[in-house]
């Protein structure tokens, strides 16, 4: 894929401070993109070629700034990647009914919320410069359950079947796709030792933990017109971790 493949194309990132989200804003801009990054931090350091938005993306409120900012500034939304990310961890028995809320809020109400403001911009390139992209970040966690984060599964399983039906409701005009990320090293695992690192890549094919870089060329991939007879599918950027049993 050529490295301008996005070249004049807008784009929002959520998620954008940190890990994947961060490894997208750097990837978009590379390529050639204009990049809203919206985080509940801030999400633009050190990044003076993007526009930034702090807020939560499970507010309707920070959609109604996103759009109005997208249509203000560049009359036009190509791309959409919805990748803003919480987990608790805990079996469901022990896991507060306030940690399930704000984990389905943040990872899958914040992508119909999104959809629901952007749709228009998105659908309005149409044909002329090609179809919408949305590009979801689920999870491995979709596949296979993992102690301790039912709400978060859910969330990402969830992710899954909303980018399946997007892609029927809003097709040709918007191509909706999904990526599942396996162990990444983000700062997520900053808390996690050295010997349950390597258990993880040692349960992968490519027998190493993934890079949020190797995430980011999924998502422009996806993104790209390269991709654009791919709607309704969900890429898996997991080493093989998902192919990897131990038993007969």
């Amino acid at each position: 894929m050529g490295r301008e493949s996005l070249t004049g194309r807008v784009a929002v990132v959520t998620g954008a401070a940190s890990g994947i989200g961060a490894a997208v804003v750097d990837r978009f801009l590379a390529e050639g993109a204009h990049v809203i990054a919206v985080d509940v931090t801030d999400p633009a350091t050190g990044r003076c070629e993007a526009l930034g938005v702090t807020g939560d993306v499970s507010a309707a409120a920070t959609w109604e700034r996103v759009e109005a900012l997208a249509r203000a500034e560049f009359g036009r939304l190509d791309v959409l990647h919805s990748n803003a990310s919480v987990v608790v961890r805990a079996p469901a028995h022990e896991l507060a009914e306030d940690d399930w809320d704000r984990q389905i809020a943040v990872n899958l109400k914040a992508a119909y919320l999104a959809v629901r403001a952007c749709m228009g911009l998105l659908e309005a390139g149409f044909p002329e410069r090609g179809a919408g992209s949305v590009v979801l970040s689920s999870s491995v966690h979709a596949l296979a359950g993992l102690p301790g984060h039912p709400a978060y599964a859910a969330a990402k399983g969830g992710l899954v079947s909303l980018g399946r039906q997007l892609a029927v409701e809003y097709g040709p005009r918007v191509r909706v796709n999904a990526v599942l990320p396996g162990p990444i090293l983000t700062p997520a695992w900053d808390g996690i030792g050295e010997e349950d690192r390597r258990r993880s890549a040692a349960g992968t094919a490519a027998g190493r933990l993934g890079r949020p870089e190797e995430v980011a060329a999924a998502v422009a991939f996806l993104a790209s017109e390269e991709s654009s007879y791919i709607t309704g599918a969900c890429l898996l950027v997991d080493g093989g971790w998902t192919a990897v049993k131990d038993s007969a």
